[in-house]
């Protein structure tokens, strides 16, 4: 569906090192800085970038806006939170733990890069069969 997700960020160099730390738990490659002011992250097709604001005013986070990154078990979830900690992002929401949505079971965590962009990292809990 998407070809890319993008971020505004104030500081490229500290945002990737954010970036590296958090995205680095999940499998994925340091970002590759094509310029001072854009960085991308590459997997399975799919492209995620941070950028300073092309129009030369401060990065801000969009009310409402969320980028939700999937994991693979409840660890990774932790350890993806711990590194956004560790390297200058800060939670919002609840601590990480399980969500219901409907019949599903979620474990997840937020964070805020060092912009303020709100971030989630999820994980689906496998159906617990009712005999």
């Amino acid at each position: 569906m998407f070809n890319h997700v993008m971020v505004g960020a104030q500081d490229i160099d500290q945002s990737k090192k954010f970036y590296d730390a958090i995205l680095g738990v999940l499998g994925i490659y340091p970002g590759h800085k094509d310029s001072d002011v854009r960085c991308s992250y590459r997997r399975n097709g799919g492209i995620f970038m941070i950028k300073i604001p092309v129009d030369g005013n401060p990065a801000t986070a969009g009310n409402g806006s969320t980028v939700g990154f999937k994991a693979k078990n409840q660890q990774q979830v932790e350890a993806w939170h711990a590194a956004g900690l560790a390297n200058g992002g800060t939670t919002c929401e609840d601590p990480p733990g399980i969500r219901h949505n409907g019949k599903l079971k979620i474990y997840l965590a937020y964070l805020r890069d060092p912009a303020g962009n709100k971030l989630c990292c999820a994980y689906l809990l496998p159906k617990v069969s009712e005999n």
